[in-house]
């Protein structure tokens, strides 16, 4: 080693971080059945994901999501706080489950993992792709409508998620995340109405669906060593 020179292989934007993690929420629908977002409508839901941090504001997602659906005319809520008479005629409720594979890029305000102070968090939106698997059952307790909206299926679809979320460092290595954002569809169908009597449906409105959660995740690091220390290790030494 020459006198008065050591070389150390830590630049700082050699520093490369991932995270692997878990978390809990709540899934719920919009469509016919609930024509706006319905807090009662929320059901359990689990999610597992890796990041990859690409840049300071760049991270890309994968990941899997699994939840429950529901909705039912008698939750829908009119101006002056009953229900709509078409919802109130029509007796309709919808339950089943989701599973989601997506792939999302997030963009950090904050310099998340490199920040000299001593609170790390970054807000963040998220847009990607996601492909999903519904099961789901709806049925009609009107009998004047003679069973007609009783129906039953599943499907293969591809949605396009989006959404805000907070990431905040517990430390070094632990991490606490708040997630909320809408995944649209390209279908009407994930409740089964779309086929049916246009008096009694809106068949031009597609259905969506949310996933709301926290989440934890523990970060890897990974320091990349310049290529002109790579290749001649001796000045390592």
């Amino acid at each position: 080693m020459q006198a008065g020179r050591v070389f150390f292989c830590v630049p700082a934007n050699a520093q490369n971080t991932s995270e692997v993690g878990i978390g809990i929420g709540a899934t719920n629908y919009r469509g016919e059945v609930s024509p706006s977002y319905q807090f009662q409508n929320n059901r359990p839901a689990f999610t597992a994901f890796y990041r990859k941090d690409v840049s300071v504001p760049i991270t890309l997602r994968g990941g899997f999501t699994a939840g429950l659906l529901r909705a039912d005319d008698g939750n829908v809520e009119g101006v002056n706080g009953g229900v709509p008479p078409l919802p109130n005629y029509r007796q309709v409720n919808t339950k089943g489950r989701v599973l989601e594979a997506s792939a999302v890029v997030e963009y950090n305000f904050l310099d998340y993992h490199y920040r000299t102070d001593k609170v790390h968090f970054t807000p963040y939106l998220f847009a990607g792709v996601a492909a999903y698997y519904a099961n789901t059952t709806t049925e009609g307790i009107n009998q004047a409508l003679g069973g007609a909206f009783n129906r039953s299926g599943s499907m293969l679809g591809l949605a396009i998620p989006a959404g805000v979320g907070l990431k905040y460092a517990l430390s070094e290595f632990l991490n606490l995340g708040l997630e909320t954002g809408v995944r649209k569809t390209f279908t009407d169908e994930l409740d089964h109405l779309a086929q049916q009597d246009p008096l009694l449906v809106n068949p031009n409105d597609q259905d969506w669906y949310y996933y709301s959660g926290i989440s934890l995740s523990y970060t890897f690091y990974k320091i990349r060593c310049p290529d002109q220390y790579k290749n001649n290790r001796k000045l390592l030494k």
